[in-house]
């Protein structure tokens, strides 16, 4: 059974038994609530304008390949051989020694970023709902991104088959972003390394993975991430945490019922229960951190309830959306 971060509590003395989704629904927004109103737009904007001077000097949409071909920036000579464009001779060599000489040019390309949003039922829990900040935090960097002139997919990782947003380039392509995220729902059980192989096995080219995530899957964690690297891609992890999971307003007899697969647990919440409860949170917590550090995953946690664009400009800071 996972932390509380999965659980709610039934019976005796269980008001209040760990993170609720309150009022909202299973979207993570409250009946009637646009997450991307046109207040939202207009903060989106203002957050892409502190990005670009956050990013100041870098050109947009182009990132060094590994590749070598008609670019602008000059790798190395090759002998030239018949079929060659001669427009890539190096004449002053051939002048100079006599020998005909093509000149190779790393290639530029565009970033592929991928967003994989977990929407697992666990994602409905907390204050602000955490399906519900995830959401908008995909938003917002989904927007900058493509205001980098990168590639951008959505992805809903869950058990059940995954809904997509196939690869979109253009800040304009904000809207189909907004229309694949509104109707996402938290149900379902997580499980990121079926979700992890299913991606890797779609999407050849590396490039950048954020995960989005509660990360309430310690060994499917683990696997997922192993299998992301190996494949190639660049791997970020933002852990969204609910104070609530760390210190639980709990007290008396309590059922504990697992959101995700409904496996029951009795308990009584004494001073000291609870103690070594949030103990073994903190070292599950900092499990996470240092499985992430070890695979070469930028680990970035955000709390619920921070501003949504202070969190992506911290995230921006941390380099996020830099290869």
């Amino acid at each position: 059974m996972s932390l509380l971060g999965r659980l709610r509590g039934r019976g005796a003395g269980a008001r209040g038994a760990g993170p609720r989704a309150g009022a909202a629904g299973r979207d993570g927004a409250a009946e009637g609530e646009d997450l991307f109103d046109e207040a939202f737009q207009r903060r989106l904007e203002s957050l892409a304008l502190a990005a670009r001077r956050l990013q100041r000097g870098r050109q947009r949409g182009e990132r060094r390949s590994r590749k070598l071909g008609a670019g602008v920036e000059f790798a190395d000579h090759r002998d030239y051989v018949p079929g060659d464009d001669i427009r890539y001779l190096d004449w002053s060599v051939y002048q100079r020694l006599g020998r005909r000489l093509v000149r190779l040019y790393e290639e530029e390309e565009d970033l592929s970023v991928h967003l994989l949003l977990d929407t697992s039922a666990s994602m409905a829990f907390g204050s602000p709902p955490r399906l519900r900040f995830a959401k908008q935090l995909c938003a917002a960097l989904a927007y900058v991104a493509l205001g980098n002139l990168d590639r951008v997919s959505v992805v809903a990782v869950t058990d059940r088959p995954a809904a997509r947003l196939e690869p979109t380039r253009g800040k304009r392509r904000i809207l189909r972003v907004f229309e694949f995220l509104r109707p996402l729902r938290a149900e379902g059980a997580t499980r990121l390394e079926q979700a992890a192989r299913r991606f890797v096995a779609e999407h050849r080219r590396p490039g950048l993975v954020i995960l989005l995530s509660d990360l309430y899957d310690a060994e499917g964690l683990e696997r997922a991430l192993r299998a992301l690297r190996y494949a190639g891609h660049e791997v970020a992890a933002i852990h969204l945490l609910d104070p609530a999971d760390e210190t639980p307003d709990l007290s008396g007899d309590l059922l504990l019922v697992d959101a995700e697969t409904g496996a029951r647990l009795e308990l009584t919440a004494t001073p000291a229960a609870l103690r070594a409860y949030r103990s073994a949170w903190r070292r599950w917590r900092e499990g996470v951190e240092r499985l992430c550090v070890e695979r070469q995953v930028r680990y970035a946690p955000v709390r619920l309830g921070t501003p949504f664009d202070e969190a992506v400009l911290a995230l921006l800071r941390r380099g996020l959306l830099v290869r």
